[in-house]
């Protein structure tokens, strides 16, 4: 028991810092990006997002932290022979000090992260489906269904010109959050893709690579979970592909194979999975 504790106490503290990146993380998915000549563009990803902070480990995080709501004096010990005494009035004054400290931090961390989740409340029953119907008012959210532990199942399309950068995804008054793609507009015509979130490693996404990390703490917690009847957080597993098809022309990218042919253009692809150590990435120069 003490040793799960511990890992989830781990585990906790990892979610406090993927939440300052107020993460977004894919699951299984499918995902197309068109760029034309002419300065018109469509985007589509159809699949898996998971939100974490909506997650059963921020539900593990609330249980751990309000374990010990109440102040519980902790034993003091002599400095000579390490045996337990009674404690002075001075160090318990210090103990309860702490513990108002650590209850203050507490409150501090739970409206900090209501204010990144654009006023949502996580620990609200109601928190998920506020945010989809919140996503659903959004312009090319076109399905978004909530299937629990932060999971999001969405299918996403827009089309529009490519006369400004464009993000995906974005959620209305998020003040931040990580992004799975990005398109650049460049002086020239030329256009830069980068896809930081189809990446599982920390070289191309630092967010995707403290999941894993996580990922790897949680597993150690299955066991003894499982044995004391309690349901586990389910953790996305990274699995989808990218493809951007074009009529313009291909600078640079970094797929395995190289664009090839179709009545389209040129397609770029890549498989993405929880080994994809370099997120996806292309230039492209197109023609008005």
């Amino acid at each position: 028991m003490l040793r799960k504790r511990a890992l989830t106490a781990g585990l906790v503290a990892a979610l406090a810092m993927v939440l300052t990146g107020c993460l977004l993380s894919p699951g299984k998915f499918t995902s197309e990006l068109h760029l034309r000549n002419g300065g018109t563009f469509s985007y589509s990803y159809d699949g898996e997002i998971y939100l974490l902070a909506l997650s059963k480990l921020a539900e593990m995080g609330n249980q751990a932290e309000n374990s010990g709501s109440a102040y519980i004096q902790q034993p003091c010990y002599s400095d000579d022979e390490f045996e337990e005494r009674e404690c002075t009035s001075d160090e318990i004054a210090v103990q309860k000090s702490q513990y108002s400290a650590r209850q203050q931090k507490q409150q501090k961390d739970a409206e900090m992260l209501r204010a990144m989740l654009g006023g949502i409340d996580p620990a609200d029953p109601e928190a998920a489906t506020e945010l989809a119907e919140r996503l659903r008012r959004q312009k090319g959210w076109n399905k978004v269904d909530y299937k629990g532990d932060g999971l999001f199942v969405v299918s996403f399309a827009i089309a529009g010109r490519l006369d400004h950068d464009f993000l995906f995804p974005t959620i209305e008054r998020f003040p931040m959050s990580n992004f799975f793609v990005l398109v650049a507009n460049r002086e020239g015509g030329t256009v830069r893709v980068d896809a930081p979130g189809f990446s599982a490693q920390s070289g191309g996404n630092p967010f995707q690579g403290m999941m894993a990390g996580m990922a790897g703490m949680f597993a150690a917690t299955a066991e003894t979970a499982e044995a004391d009847g309690e349901s586990l957080p389910v953790f996305p597993e990274l699995e989808g592909s990218f493809k951007i098809v074009t009529d313009g022309q291909i600078l640079a990218n970094n797929t395995d194979e190289g664009p090839a042919a179709s009545t389209a253009g040129q397609v770029l692809e890549w498989q993405i999975n929880k080994r994809t150590q370099v997120a996806p990435t292309a230039l492209i120069r197109l023609t008005n």
